[in-house]
């Protein structure tokens, strides 16, 4: 690593609007320093989050009075900023969601909103925000019709998700109607699930990453086989007794917060406080074969490199988005030094050569195409048994013969340094600052608590550096800052315009399948009907079926999904089709623009409509009813109906799926049981392209249903899936977040 790197960039003529043939670069910032250096480095725009409704709460964050200093700041330089309100907003928090947009509006004034709940689009445009808003990769747009139906809903951006191929972004691109701008990845962090279809952090404890508190189940260690199996039928009354202390401790946390004496909510540490089936449950099943484990859903960071140059001109793309909000100021400064390279200089080798080492400089994880070329045969991002971990590998501790711990770097530490001994899923990894130079293959001791000595060969990396160069440049950086002075908003007042509930109506329970119902499973009761998962092989159905039938779209359609769910859609719709669940409001485009009188599209629960203005929103898109977000707890779910002028309904049973992945499956066989960390039995199976996840107990509010129904839900949906034959026969059942909190 040299200091060549950190020279300031050249001065650049005053910024225009970004265009296909010269896209953004778009820096991320978690703090001050970072957005500084996003500036140093010569980023065109900047995106962040707030205290609230951020994406990213375990980023440090901003308050409006800084925020409105750094945003003068990056305009003086002719750089965007964009700030990012895309959380999942709860039935008690549109009016906060109002207010705060409209302190954004007077006090801030930034160039662009990233919000995900369809809440924000009428919101903040009532609260008199007059710059763009940019729909997240957790709204899920992943379709061509899902640009039109944005540009109905009067979005001005949509950000692509991060699994589409060159030529699917190209699709995108070239349907994408006019006055809508697309955004995509270039360079960061990968997650194993679609971008708002995961919820495997929630359903394990409440931390949901819809709301930016995920703890990354993905990255842990996971095992399938044999021993895993025997070793729980040794434990067996172990794990009986700790089940039943964690569920003592949960009724008591959950009854403290209901009656207001707080408490540390356990639930909410996920993966720290498990909900785990007892041994004896477990043993129930037969898992046969070798014992294997791996991080089998932990991706590697996309890097696209020198195949950015791929996307220039690719009409009504204009942003290389960079991830990295809980990054330092050294990764900021890096990528966007090496992506501006790379998109100056397209036709330039030496350029090119350049960017790769900066990049390579950059402290993320080892990287990968992901899905980018569709014509490589390994497209899964993740490297089982490989090294997945953040930050520069800097060496292997060394146990010293008096015991102590050292490290010789394979290159250079400075102070200021930051290390991490051990990887991220390991609950005993340390961190701890380099408070000296230290020369490559030097000797570091390093001190660390007793309760985290690790192993002799435990990997450490660098996971921040803090160049004196650097630091040197921010600082200059900050001084302008402190020169800007900061604007204060008036207190807001008003109240946004809310939509005025609507009664209960009370519709069949629906049944809903993978398959065609067969034998037992196709008979139902006066108020019961079957559903089915629509794809183009389940809709070649009797033209005397295809009418009785409850056709659920699919959670995540892919480009060359659309035309034919669309044909299948045309075909049943001829026979008499009419009830639909769709499960992305954008999947609204695929029916008429004009709805016959016994048109019944409902929007399903993977809408993630939690809010009666997402409710709202849904209801002027046509929409005759709703399946409220599974996630959400009581409190939030028995208010929901008070607000909705929509008919509500909820999933009341079943296997739901913790999350939904493009990335296919490496080292875990699918249609088998796998164990996390902590015992929890899961399994994976694949639905035409789509890999779905799922927990091995299901959920079950059957017994919260005549508070559901009291409240005003008048229909819900028991979601049916026939485990594997050698899952553990779970006899405990999830309430998701129904006595806990969503964080």
């Amino acid at each position: 690593m040299n200091d060549d790197t950190l020279a300031p960039p050249a001065a650049v003529e005053a910024t225009a609007a970004p265009s296909p043939a010269r896209p953004e670069i778009l820096a991320p910032a978690g703090d001050a320093p970072s957005f500084l250096a996003a500036l140093a480095a010569g980023a065109d725009a900047i995106y962040l989050g707030l205290k609230n409704f951020s994406a990213r709460m375990q980023a440090e964050n901003f308050g409006l009075t800084e925020l409105s200093r750094l945003t003068d700041l990056a305009h003086a330089e002719n750089a965007r900023v964009y700030v990012a309100m895309n959380t999942l907003v709860k039935p008690g928090e549109p009016a906060q969601a109002y207010r705060l947009a409209a302190r954004l509006a007077d006090q801030v004034r930034p160039d662009g909103l990233i919000v995900q709940d369809l809440a924000m689009l009428d919101l903040a445009r009532q609260a008199g925000f007059e710059g763009g808003l940019f729909l997240s990769t957790l709204a899920n747009l992943t379709h061509p019709e899902s640009l039109i139906q944005a540009k109905k809903l009067g979005a001005n951006r949509v950000i692509l998700p991060r699994e589409l191929s060159i030529d699917e972004v190209r699709m995108m691109g070239e349907a994408c109607p006019e006055g809508l701008d697309l955004e995509c990845f270039v360079h960061g962090a990968l997650c194993y699930c679609v971008s708002g279809r995961c919820y495997w952090s929630s359903y394990m404890g409440g931390k949901s990453g819809l709301r930016g508190r995920c703890v990354q189940p993905c990255r842990r260690v996971y095992r399938q086989g044999g021993p895993a199996a025997m070793g729980l039928i040794r434990n067996a009354e172990r794990e009986e007794q700790e089940q039943s202390r964690r569920e003592q401790s949960r009724a008591d946390i959950a009854r403290k917060n209901r009656t207001g004496r707080g408490g540390r909510d356990e639930r909410a540490e996920a993966f720290e406080a498990p909900r785990r089936p007892s041994g004896r449950q477990q043993a129930h099943g037969r898992v046969s074969g070798k014992e294997h484990s791996g991080r089998w859903f932990s991706c590697l960071d996309l890097s696209l490199d020198v195949l950015a140059k791929t996307l220039l001109h690719i009409p009504h793309l204009v942003s290389w988005k960079i991830e990295g909000r809980k990054k330092g100021p050294h990764y900021v400064y890096h990528v966007v030094t090496a992506y501006r390279m790379l998109r100056d200089n397209p036709g330039d080798a030496q350029a090119r050569k350049m960017a790769e080492e900066i990049l390579q400089m950059a402290l993320g994880r080892p990287s990968t195409r992901a899905r980018f070329l569709p014509q490589k045969e390994n497209t899964i991002p993740t490297t089982p048994d490989g090294q997945t971990s953040s930050g520069l590998l800097a060496g292997k501790i060394r146990i010293e013969p008096e015991g102590g711990v050292t490290l010789k770097p394979f290159f250079e530490l400075l102070p200021q340094d930051y290390l991490r001994v051990g990887v991220e899923d390991e609950r005993w990894h340390a961190t701890l600052p380099v408070t000296r130079r230290i020369p490559k293959g030097g000797n570091l001791a390093l001190r660390l608590p007793k309760h985290k000595t690790p192993k002799a060969g435990t990997p450490v990396f660098l996971i921040d550096r803090r160049e004196p160069e650097l630091m040197r440049i921010v600082k200059s950086w900050q001084a302008r800052l402190e020169k800007m002075p900061a604007r204060q908003s008036k207190a807001v007042e008003s109240e946004p315009r809310m939509p005025r509930g609507v009664k209960a109506k009370t519709r069949p329970d629906i049944q809903v399948r993978a398959s065609l119902p067969q034998g037992k499973e196709n008979r139902t009761g006066r108020n019961q009907v079957q559903g089915l998962w629509l794809s183009p092989r389940s809709a070649e159905i009797s033209r005397t079926v295809a009418p009785r039938m409850s056709w659920w779209l699919p959670p995540v359609i892919w480009p060359e999904d659309e035309d034919p769910l669309r044909r299948a859609i045309a075909r049943l719709w001829r026979d008499g089709a009419r009830h639909f669940v769709c499960n992305a409001p954008w999947q609204r485009g695929l029916f008429p623009d004009q709805l016959d009188e016994n048109a019944d599209l409902l929007a399903g629960p993977f809408c993630n409509a939690a809010n009666g203005a997402a409710l709202g929103v849904l209801a002027g898109m046509g929409f005759s009813g709703a399946f409220v977000s599974p996630e959400l707890p009581r409190e939030d779910m028995l208010a929901l109906p008070r607000q909705s002028p929509l008919p509500l309904g909820a999933v009341l049973s079943g296997f739901w799926p913790v999350g939904i992945s493009r990335f296919g499956l490496l080292g875990v066989k699918p249609n088998e049981p796998f164990l996390s960390p902590m015992g929890e039995p899961f399994w994976a199976r694949q639905y035409s392209g789509n890999i779905w996840i799922y927990p091995g107990w299901p959920l079950d509010l059957t017994s919260k249903r005549p508070e559901l129904t009291a409240a005003g839900y008048g229909f819900f949906a028991h979601m049916q899936e026939n485990p594997p034959a050698s899952m553990p026969d779970m006899r405990r059942k999830s309430l998701f977040n129904w006595e806990g909190a969503l964080l």
